[in-house]
């Protein structure tokens, strides 16, 4: 069975900033695998593949480091515990749906890429309550445990809640002549962090070659929805990369510069967790 979570802790806690990829579980409970009518590689299409791998030098400049085991078809923490999709779930509620509950992404997730259904049947309510209760509170319980303690270590807070989105997501989205971007970062159109926090994160990519933009199409769900109160001095951005920049998406696997992409991030972590959040975010840039 997949781990609902992992905190990977530094040697020492010299960053105010924490590192999370909550889509990059790949651990298929065997029962899930036999209630999918799609195969697994279809499955995996949901993940945030080899996020964790591409930012787990996280801990060794400072900074906690925050994953899971658990697939995001499984269970999505990027949603709230009561986004139950009654399409999917006997029993579940069907006022207040939302967008995301309406097209099958919900906690329990409906469809996978391409709008194909995971299962061939309903899912319990129960079965649901089970696997938020296994899963998703003990990685949100987890999660809020380590933003609290580095707030009140450092008096701010930033949590990188880093993704990677298919590389069709932007399809429609880029304005004629624009560059397609690489990366979009999300902070709830300004609810979820402080302008220029997010002003230096967005540096940093830009300095590490990537082209950015912020919200479109990806402002941010309930990750940064629920951590993220800047007047607390609490700031959460969401950081989608485009997946065709290291991973071939077909067969969910690491394209052949994976090595030097991981490299080129390494570098984009380092610098962002040498952030000095204070009243005005400067880069202190780590040797």
């Amino acid at each position: 069975m997949p781990s609902a979570v992992q905190i990977i802790e530094p040697l020492r806690a010299t960053s105010a900033v924490v590192f999370a990829s909550p889509h990059s579980g790949r651990v298929y409970p065997a029962e899930f695998l036999a209630l999918a009518q799609v195969p697994e590689l279809a499955l995996r299409s949901s993940e945030d593949a080899f996020v964790d791998a591409l930012i787990a030098d996280a801990p060794g400049f400072g900074a906690p480091l925050v994953v899971s085991d658990v697939p995001r078809a499984y269970v999505d923490f990027n949603r709230a515990a009561d986004e139950l999709d009654p399409a999917l779930i006997e029993g579940a509620p069907r006022s207040g749906l939302n967008p995301r509950v309406a097209s099958g992404l919900g906690v329990l997730a409906r469809v996978v890429a391409g709008g194909r259904a995971i299962y061939r049947g309903k899912l319990t309510l129960a079965e649901a309550e089970s696997r938020i209760a296994r899963y998703w509170s003990p990685y949100h319980a987890a999660l809020s445990e380590v933003i609290g303690r580095t707030h009140a270590r450092f008096g701010q807070v930033l949590l990188c809640d880093v993704h990677s989105m298919p590389h069709e997501a932007l399809n429609g989205h880029v304005q004629r002549g624009a560059r397609r971007p690489d990366v979009v970062i999300g902070d709830r159109w300004g609810a979820a962090a402080r302008g220029d926090v997010v002003d230096a994160v967005e540096s940093i990519l830009t300095d590490a070659g990537f082209t950015v933009t912020r919200n479109a199409p990806f402002a941010g769900a309930y990750i940064a929805q629920r951590y993220g109160q800047p007047s607390r001095g609490m700031h959460a951005v969401q950081i989608e990369i485009d997946r065709a920049l290291y991973l071939d998406e077909a067969r969910v696997q690491p394209l052949p510069g994976f090595d030097a992409f991981r490299q080129t991030i390494r570098g984009v972590v380092q610098r962002i967790a040498a952030l000095e959040l204070g009243t005005a975010a400067t880069d202190l840039a780590a040797e």
